[in-house]
Order: C-alpha cells, then structure tokens, then sequence
C-alpha cells in the first residue's frame, strides 16, 4: 500500500473543503496559521548580521507542530497549500524549515479558488518556494518589528505604560488625527441659494409637471449670496417678472460598470451598503473562500481569494460569465468582448479579483446554505462580478437654462435610456445619477409659470470624519499598506484605544492625538506617507526580484536610528495634575491612561496605589441611583456611559443623557461580532 501525501494548510475549514476534491490518497491537515514568529520579549533580529531573524515556534503551538512532524514522517510526499500571498509563503515556508523534511519530497502549491478545477490544476503543477516572495514577508516582518521594539518605549516614557506603536498603524493614525483638526478648525460660512418652482402654461398633464430651477447667474456672473437680506432683495426683485427657456440641452451618457471587487474596494462597499466592518467582512469573505456546506455537494469554496489588489479575471470564468449573461439578460447587454479593467501600477497580477467561483450559484440559490451575512456579502460580490462584464447603461439628461430678465436659473433632468449593468448593481454615484427627475418637455423660447420662489440657507461643511471605507480608500490611494493590512490595522487602532468607532465614523481619542502628535515629532520619516508608501514599492521590488532585502533595511534602519538616539535623550515623562486631592492619602491626582482610557491616579503612586475613573460631571438618571456617568470602552471599541455603581447599577447610554430630561435608553451594544483579526491566526 502506498504511503498517503500529507497537505497542509492554515485552516480546519479549508482543510475539510480540499478534502472532498483529493480523494484517500492525500491526508489534508491544518496548522492554525503561523507556528513561528520572532519572539514576543525581544527584538530577535541582529541588526549588525544583515537581519539575521530567530525564529520560535509561537507558544501554544509546540503541539500541533509536534503533530504535524509525526504525520509527516509516513508520508512520502509533503505539499503546502498556504493561502496565495506572501504570508501564506512565509507559514509554508517556516514549517518546511521547522518539520525537519528530509526524507519527503516537498512541494508547494498554489491556487485561488478552492474547486475541483482550481485544486487539481495546482496539484498537477507544483513548484518550489518563492525565496523573494519569502524574502519580501520577512523584510516586512522585520521592518515592522524594528518599529515597534523600539518606539513603543519611548510611548511607555512619554505617555504610559502598555502603549505601542506600528508602521502602517501610525500613518493611519495620523490621517485620523489630522482630519479630526481639521474639522475642529473649520469656521462654517454662511451661503444662500434661491430655487424657483415653475411648470409650463398648458399642455398635457405630463407637460405641466412642476419642476425646479436653481439660480446661477446674475447679469451674466456666478452668483454668491451670503446674508438672508440679500437673498430676500432677490427673491423680491424676482417676483413678477417673465421666465423663458433660454436653451435645451440634450446629451446621452454612457455609465460604464465598475471593475470586480479587490480586497480594498470589497471593504468600502460592504461598509457603504451593509454597514460591516473590514474585519468583518474579511471574517465573512474567509468562510465564503474556504468553503460552504452546500447540500449534497458538501463544503464549495464559493468566492476566490480575497485578498487581492487584482482586477485580472481567469478566462474559463469571463467564459462562463458572458454565457450567462447572454442567457439571462440577452445579447443587448453583452459587450463584443470581454470587459479588461487596469489594476494598479504594483498589483499583483498573478492573482484575480475577488469573483465568485461559479456565476451559476447565483445569491437566490445559495441563500438557504448561507446565513444572513454571509448571503447579503456574497451577493454583493456576485452582482458586482457579473455587472463588471455587462454593457453601459445608457442615460439622457437635458440640461435647461431659464432667463428672467438678467437672472439666470438653470435646471438638469435625467432618464435611463438603457440600464444596462445598473440592473445588476449600483454605485453610490450611480444611484444619485439616476435619483434625477426626469424635466417635461421644454423648447427654446418657451414661457413658464412661476409658481414660488424658495430661498434657502446654507453652511459650507467640515470635512467628514473617516469612516472605515473611507480611511481604507485613503490608505489604498496613498499607496500605504497592502490588501491584507487594512482590517488589522483598523482593529488594532481601537482595540489600543487610540480610535473609538462613534456612528460609523472614527474619532481619535485624547491618546491616540497624543502618540501621533509625539510620533510625528521625533519620527517625521515614520509618520510620512510619501515615505510609508515607498517602503511598500520597494516590498513589492523585493517579491518582484528587483531589490536586495537588506540594502532595503539598511536604508531605512541609519536614519530611524538617528531620530530613536535623539528621542531616547529628549523624552520626558509627562505628568498632568488635575483638581481632585486623593481621598486616602491628599496628594493630587493626576491623569493617566490604560487600556480602558483615561483615569485618576494618585501622584504618590506607587507608595499610594489609589486610582478611580474620570466623572462625566452628570449623575445616573437610573431612579434612586444617584452614581456618576462614567465613559468607558465596550470590547468591540465603542464608548458608552456606563454608571460608577455598576454592578449594582447597570444602566448604559451612547449618548450623555439630558440632565432634566428622561432617562436615557439602555444602548449597550451587545451584538455578537467575529474575532479580531484578518482571518489568519497570527500573533
């Protein structure tokens, strides 16, 4: 009897899913993500030997990898089907290293689907390790740990103990804080408009259709109005006078689909439509990768990899989507020829975008294996994949330009003329696009009836906050990070207290201002985004083969040397007094941070270990309470005011309740949410 290949992979439910295509030949085992990593409690890199890293096997993990040793040694065969990236290279690679092969061929496979096509193809064709893909990981590895290591001790100096900071995470941070000053900058100016309500004179009921006008112009320039006393002499002035179409303007515009979805583009349209968190649209786009259980076919990987920054499409799938569209919809709104989207300049062109692996499970179909999230973000892919190879709707929009004397008001209408992939799917803009009245039939020359004149007061607006889909974008356009960054770095900016999720929005915490304000001082390299997304083309040049990995880290390593020498000499402790007096001991109580936010500590510390929460300044409305509010952090990162006599009193609000008004309703967030994360088990 011959001995049975050994398949390793980071998951059970992958596992399980390769199982079903690989028949008793292969024996398909998980390895939990990473077994090693440089130690927790020290730097583990010498610096001075070109990087040389030392590697451990990650606690709790010396058993599975003792396991996996054992199941090795009765095969003849070794293959590692680690995820298509340069992580998912780096965990097959460390456990070759680690497994002590030396008997067994080893191989590594790679695909990005998980079906029977993609798997057996892989299978057929396996290749060596990709040293500069392994190469590339192990510089971001490293770079990221040398960051840490050495700044979060100077946060701990500076601010408190527990602090730390990160490559990617810090420039976030960063453009977090700099748009929340911005905001806190922003003087509103004052601006009116004046809308006029007019219909023609007669007609059919159609053409009597009330529509409105805004004003633009007055005697020929761009009209500003900015007091009400000004808008109201308009608005008199206007009053009685003639209003005739001046010009119609028709063109048809073509809407072209948006590409599939990449890892980036996933995560703001999920935030966007269904309101997901990255995280938890990674956590969601995993299990849907990985496979789900769907009736007698068993588990069916139903998306492709998800994280990707890829536009490409495999050909067997443009195939089978163009088929369907054709059957489905008709040759109207079939292309001539498949649709091509450009990727960005450092994509990773071997990968796809994020598909789903068969077009004939439509949503419909696979809904009741599915449950609720997982069916509404499948479906989202699946409709954004097969609009992304339809035809341009087609769009009329008239544009109508109506003088009264030397005022100037102007009105836009718009119609679908086709809608083409629009009935499939929709973009935001797509949907304000066609929220467009449709304007009734004018002509040049033509009078109308005013039916009113409404002036209107406006405030010009901050910009807004950042919310997750948004900073994501921000960081995609920037060029910092890489698909698989973006949701752990989001999470691990709330989870250290430095952002707070507040209505969807994130808000920088007095902390989180405080350790990029100090970031930026002493390390303006760090903190530059310029110099953050350079980092990641030259990451990219490594995998590519086109740079040295250490001439890389060397020139990063002299200059951040400098400014950690300067810093570790100019950083004092803060310590900020406030205007309570201990109640056990009457020294002043100053501020201090912790994992749960800001506090009270006695300034006698540790002689004196007294330390209470920061009063909101508003009593528990909660009935014969009488505790102070108090803000605190949920473990999802959301702040709430909770009571001070909790347990005893449970009483929750998102909001700081009125003090004359009725209590606040119990808004504690106790929904479940997926583990943090981006799907891989990782340190």
């Amino acid at each position: 009897m011959s001995k049975k290949s050994i398949v390793i992979v980071e998951s059970p439910a992958k596992a399980r899913t390769i199982s079903k295509f690989l028949g008793d030949n292969f024996s398909v085992v998980s390895s939990m993500g990473h077994i090693v990593d440089l130690p927790q409690k020290k730097l583990g890199v010498e610096i001075d030997k070109d990087y040389k890293a030392e590697y451990v096997v990650i606690p709790g993990k010396k058993k599975l990898l003792s396991e996996l040793k054992k199941n090795a040694k009765t095969a003849d065969a070794v293959y590692f089907a680690t995820d298509p990236d340069r992580e998912g290279e780096a965990i097959g690679w460390n456990l070759k290293e680690w497994m002590d092969l030396k008997k067994q061929k080893v191989f590594r496979v790679e695909f990005h689907e998980i079906t029977k096509a993609a798997i057996d193809e892989a299978f057929r064709s396996p290749r060596c390790f990709n040293e500069d893909r392994i190469r590339a990981q192990q510089a971001r590895r490293i770079l990221d740990r040398i960051v840490g290591y050495f700044l979060s001790p100077l946060l701990w100096r500076k601010v408190t103990r527990g602090l730390s900071a990160g490559r990617v995470q810090s420039v976030a941070l960063r453009l977090i804080v700099e748009r929340e000053k911005e905001i806190q900058a922003f003087v509103p100016q004052e601006y009116w408009s004046i809308d006029a309500e007019l219909k023609k004179h007669e007609g059919s009921s159609r053409e009597k259709k009330v529509f409105k006008a805004s004003l633009e112009k007055i005697d020929g320039r761009k009209i500003q109005i900015t007091s009400e006393e000004e808008a109201r002499k308009i608005v008199a002035d206007l009053e009685g006078k003639d209003y005739k179409v001046e010009s119609v303007d028709k063109t048809t515009r073509s809407r072209s689909p948006l590409p599939p979805f990449i890892t980036s583009t996933l995560q703001q349209d999920a935030f966007n439509k269904l309101r997901y968190s990255a995280t938890k649209t990674m956590f969601i786009a995993q299990q849907l990768y990985e496979g789900i259980e769907v009736g007698e076919e068993g588990p069916v990987g139903l998306i492709t990899y998800m994280r990707t920054d890829s536009t490409q499409v495999a050909q067997t799938a443009l195939k089978e989507v163009r088929s369907f569209i054709s059957s489905r919809y008709g040759a109207p709104y079939l292309p001539e020829s498949p649709r091509v989207y450009k990727s960005r300049k450092l994509a990773q062109e071997a990968h796809e975008a994020i598909r789903p692996t068969s077009v004939q499970r439509s949503p419909k179909d696979m809904e009741a294996c599915l449950t609720p999230e997982q069916f509404k973000l499948y479906e989202l892919i699946w409709k954004r994949f097969v609009a992304s190879q339809m035809n341009p709707a087609q769009m009329e929009q008239t544009s109508v330009v109506i003088l009264a004397d030397g005022y100037s008001f102007k009105a836009t209408g718009s119609r679908t003329v086709f809608d083409g992939f629009s009935v499939l799917y929709k973009s935001d803009e797509d949907a304000e696009e066609e929220s467009k009245k449709e304007l009734p039939p004018l002509a040049q020359g033509e009078l109308l009836s005013l039916q009113k004149l409404e002036p209107g007061q406006h405030f010009t607006k901050p910009p807004a906050r950042y919310s997750e889909g948004s900073l994501i974008k921000a960081l995609e356009e920037d060029g910092v990070g890489r698909p698989s960054t973006y949701a752990p770095t989001i999470s691990t900016l709330v989870s250290r207290d430095y952002v707070r999720r507040e209505k969807g929005y994130l808000l920088p915490t007095e902390l989180g201002v405080k350790v990029s304000e100090l970031l930026v001082g002493y390390f303006p390299q760090v903190m530059d985004i310029t110099f953050t997304a350079h980092m990641e083309e030259e990451l990219d040049m490594i995998e590519d083969g086109k740079a040295d990995w250490v001439k890389i880290l060397n020139e990063f390593y002299a200059p951040f040397k400098e400014k950690l020498d300067f810093a570790a000499q100019d950083i004092k402790k803060e310590v900020i007094y406030s205007d309570e007096i201990c109640d056990k001991c009457g020294k002043p109580m100053v501020i201090k941070w912790g994992r749960k936010g800001k506090f009270l500590s006695c300034s006698d510390y540790p002689t004196c270990k007294n330390a209470k929460s920061i009063s909101s300044g508003v009593k528990c409305p909660a009935p014969g309470c009488g505790g102070d509010l108090i803000l605190r952090r949920s473990y999802r990162g959301r702040s709430f005011y909770g009571c001070s006599n909790y347990p005893k009193c449970t009483f929750t609000s998102q909001e700081l309740p009125s003090t004359d008004g009725p209590p606040a309703a119990d808004a504690q967030d106790k929904s479940a949410l997926p583990p943090e994360g981006d799907g891989k088990t990782s340190p």
